[in-house]
């Protein structure tokens, strides 16, 4: 098994292709402009990727908030590569490079961060779409 950071000349074609194996649920990431937006915010976050042998099995992408704090955005395993520890390692691999950071991950799979041991810290909100307070908000802008 090796883990290491993505390179997009090497993993790219892999990687949209364990994505898209993966079906509607992942789809937002690889149908239409969405996967030109993808495949640059893969170079431009803190992604990597575990492959045995030649077939990439895994990966990993983050965003780091200025050196305060780690965001783990996707995680993903191919199933047939499921139950090797592949998904913890990949997440030991962001505590290995940013040792000083807060490691937090937005997860759709709450049951299995669970299993990891990690716990709940917060919750994740979506702004509507505009994100307009009402005017008895208070709010003043100048």
């Amino acid at each position: 098994m090796e883990i290491r950071r993505y390179r997009r000349l090497d993993d790219e074609e892999k990687l949209m292709k364990l994505l898209s194996d993966e079906g509607e649920d992942w789809s937002c990431y690889t149908t239409g402009t969405a996967a030109e937006k993808y495949r640059a915010a893969l170079e431009a976050s803190i992604t990597y990727v575990a492959y045995e042998g030649e077939t990439l099995c895994g990966y990993s992408r983050s965003i780091n908030d200025c050196g305060f704090y780690i965001y783990v955005c996707d995680l993903l395993v191919a199933p047939a590569h499921r139950g090797k520890a592949i998904g913890r390692k990949l997440m030991e691999c962001i505590y290995d490079e940013y040792p000083d950071c807060v490691v937090y991950v937005m997860s759709d799979v709450d049951v299995y961060y669970t299993k990891l041991g990690y716990r709940r810290e917060g919750s994740v909100f979506e702004v509507p779409e505009g994100g307009r307070r009402t005017e008895t908000d208070g709010c003043v802008f100048s």
